[in-house]
């Protein structure tokens, strides 16, 4: 019997991680990891943060050592694009012309940034974060601009924002939005990041669009939708990501918001399984379909789908988890809170040390730890329950959390 082939499309933390699980679950076959980027996987949270300011090189950015790869016969493919996914005969084609049959194939191609659909967007000095590259570009170009602008206030913008402060450059945020990050936490801890924001002395243009950027040839002004004009030596566009399925979709595999995937991460179509960014995975636990953009759900769902590509049913149950660090301030929120009718805070925001918990109905759906740690797990719990939890117990700095997800939820763990 000729030995299984196992095809990872997207040289990514996601794909990596499944190779990894692979060999290290006994896969003996072939596993071949491609790529579109030159380097080798790595992981993105530091092209925003310590990486960008020079604190780290690339060394501390690989998910694996050089080695790792070939050590394990793993076939590294860089600089190689699938083109076309055939589910019906099993084979993808690379744009080498190259084709290779698999008996199972994992998409991990991430997502893209959303661009910015406006007149003179594509001026020299406009840069997107999303690859090792971006980062590189980003930083040089920062030490060498008097005013960066950055266009939108998600967590790259913000994580943009403050490490570009941190390294002396003069900043200005503007968003639609009226705080930063406000779709994912609300106005009331959206208020709070944008006060740090603030007090590190970035300008902000909040609830405000940008109509064009102006320049010849290079970017040198920021066109606000009432008619204002910012100087811009550099601007930086953070508005989001799209998942990219151009693959998937030829392919014929269902979509909405990314491929859809059962709680073991299978596509619709046999043979074919998501994992990362892409993948817009039915959550047992919260009962709901969940695409994550985030460095835990590329790390965690890597392994998963391995497993069940070597036909060993395992659940994705994870409990979602992100965390930034932007200036002083970390902060790991666990959960998925979309819709909540209470907020209930730990500690004073005023601080910069507490905790904020969403609740619906009595049900804690998410909790965001701000320079405070090692609570994720008891929040992760809490929320995996699907539970009633006491408000005042949730606000009271003398119940601990452990012992209060233990009376909640007795036995019960956050997931895998």
């Amino acid at each position: 019997m000729s030995k299984q082939t196992f095809v990872i499309v997207g040289a990514s933390l996601a794909g990596a991680k499944a190779a990894e699980t692979l060999r290290t679950e006994g896969f003996e076959g072939r596993v071949i990891l491609i790529g579109e980027e030159d380097v080798r996987p790595y992981e993105r949270p530091p092209l925003s943060k310590d990486y960008l300011r020079g604190e780290s090189g690339r060394d501390k950015v690989f998910v694996h050592d050089e080695s790792f790869y070939e050590d394990n016969d793993i076939d590294l493919r860089l600089s190689s694009r699938v083109t076309s996914l055939d589910t019906k005969d099993r084979v993808v084609e690379l744009d080498s012309g190259e084709t290779i049959g698999y008996d199972a194939v994992l998409i991990a191609t991430g997502a893209t940034p959303r661009p910015l659909a406006i007149p003179g967007a594509n001026l020299d000095g406009v840069h997107y974060l999303r690859q090792v590259g971006d980062s590189d570009r980003i930083r040089e170009a920062i030490r060498g601009a008097g005013h960066l602008v950055v266009v939108g206030a998600g967590w790259i913008g913000c994580e943009v924002a403050a490490s570009a402060r941190q390294l002396g450059a003069d900043v200005t945020m503007v968003a639609t939005s009226t705080v930063p990050l406000e779709r994912v936490i609300g106005q009331e801890l959206g208020g709070f990041y944008r006060d740090v924001h603030l007090e590190h002395g970035v300008e902000m243009h909040l609830g405000m669009g940008v109509r064009a950027l102006r320049g010849n040839g290079s970017v040198d002004e920021v066109v606000l939708a009432d008619g204002r004009t910012l100087s811009a030596d550099l601007v930086v566009v953070g508005l989001g990501v799209v998942p990219r399925v151009e693959l998937a979709d030829a392919a014929g595999l269902t979509l909405d918001n990314g491929v859809l995937t059962s709680e073991h991460l299978t596509a619709s179509t046999p043979g074919v399984f998501a994992a990362g960014d892409v993948a817009n995975a039915w959550h047992p636990t919260l009962q709901q379909n969940i695409r994550l953009e985030h460095w835990s759900s590329a790390l965690n769902q890597g392994p998963v789908a391995a497993r069940n590509m070597l036909g060993r049913p395992t659940p994705y149950t994870k409990i979602p988890y992100f965390y930034s660090d932007q200036y002083d301030i970390g902060m790991e929120y666990s959960g998925h809170a979309t819709e909540w009718d209470q907020l209930v805070f730990r500690g004073d925001p005023g601080s910069r040390e507490f905790i904020a918990f969403w609740l619906e109905e009595g049900r804690l759906r998410a909790g965001m730890n701000v320079n405070v740690w090692d609570v994720t797990e008891p929040i992760a719990t809490l929320v995996a329950s699907r539970r009633h939890v006491d408000a005042t117990s949730l606000s009271d700095p003398k119940v601990d959390l452990a012992e209060l997800a233990q009376k909640v939820a007795p036995g019960q763990v956050s997931g895998d």
